[in-house]
């Protein structure tokens, strides 16, 4: 694991219908072991409360600092459940988070700022959430937004495999976290 992540517990918040083995979220497990999936009771149904309850419950396991590394409905999953309580979560890569209007959740997401250091990736052409909503909701939330291109829903069919761009991010989300824990 790079020196940076070493201080963090890493929690991984998939999408509808999980990441499957080819995804960049699985690679990156097997890649470093240490990171921990966070488990859906169903993954093909997008219920947001049901899902953030499993975050919440995924982050109380263990006490550690930790970085959630989400994706589609993961992120807001991620985003509602440390919005609610953002205890021992010093970041959120949120990467293509799917569009909070077309699963009709909107309301139940945060309109201000997030309570830690976070980090949006999106595409110019992907499906789940247009690039100018992507990039609103990063503001609304005080992300740092990150556009990566033409990679679609930035998925397995991306043909990213270990997707090093995206451990880069993770590293700097890593190094930020780190400095605001060390201003207190």
């Amino acid at each position: 694991m790079p020196a940076q992540l070493s201080p963090y517990r890493v929690l991984v918040a998939p999408g509808l219908d999980n990441s499957g083995p080819d995804h960049w979220q699985s690679r990156w497990q097997r890649l470093y072991p240490a990171f921990q999936r966070i488990e859906q009771r169903d993954w093909s149904v997008p219920d947001l409360p049901a899902w953030s309850g499993r975050v919440d419950a995924a982050r109380q396991v263990e006490r550690k600092p930790t970085l959630i590394v989400a994706h589609s409905f993961g992120c807001l999953a991620s985003v509602r459940s440390v919005a609610q309580d953002p205890e021992h979560v010093a970041g959120l890569l949120l990467v293509a988070p799917a569009d909070p209007d077309k699963f009709g959740v909107a309301d139940l997401l945060p309109h201000g700022e997030l309570p830690c250091p976070s980090i949006v990736i999106a595409s110019s052409n992907d499906p789940w959430m247009p690039l100018e909503r992507a990039r609103a909701w990063a503001g609304r939330w005080g992300a740092t937004f990150v556009e990566v291109g033409e990679l679609g829903h930035i998925n397995a069919e991306s043909g990213l495999g270990d997707w090093l761009f995206g451990q880069q991010q993770l590293q700097s989300l890593a190094e930020r976290a780190h400095n605001a824990l060390s201003a207190y």
